[in-house]
């Protein structure tokens, strides 16, 4: 019965970080310049991707159902989107500023499915607690 709702709490974490992810997405949407850049140059955002996986750190559980594991990366194969503002101090030689390529309807799409998702492991974790309950009743 715990087993339920220690996997349940693994997804729960996860959507929590896939949030958090998102909201620095759509946070930094017109960052132009990075700070951890060493040269100097004017570098724009980039859009982090959280992936999903098995649980596979703990080697000694029992049989039956894993956790989520999440990783958070960064995506570096989508190229900027370029704006023509030849008076922004980050623009190029052009006159063009690199912004990061993230759309508002996208990070709001998986803002949604995340809390779904969390909503879902939350009634997983209430319905095992009822199970839990009512085995219980029954024993007393």
């Amino acid at each position: 019965m715990l087993r339920a709702i220690d996997i349940s709490t693994s997804g729960l974490v996860a959507q929590r970080q896939r949030m958090n992810t998102v909201a620095g997405n759509i946070a930094n949407i017109n960052t132009t310049k990075t700070s951890d850049d060493p040269t100097g140059a004017p570098t724009p955002f980039q859009r982090r991707i959280i992936t999903f996986s098995t649980a596979t750190s703990d080697t000694n559980r029992e049989p039956g159902g894993v956790g989520v594991d999440y990783e958070v990366q960064i995506d570096t194969a989508t190229a900027p989107r370029l704006k023509n503002e030849p008076g922004h101090p980050h623009a190029d030689a052009d006159g063009n500023v690199h912004y990061p390529n993230i759309s508002l309807v996208t990070e709001f799409t998986n803002a949604l499915e995340a809390s779904r998702a969390y909503e879902a492991n939350v009634a997983a974790i209430e319905m095992s607690k009822q199970l839990a309950e009512l085995s219980l009743h029954i024993i007393a």
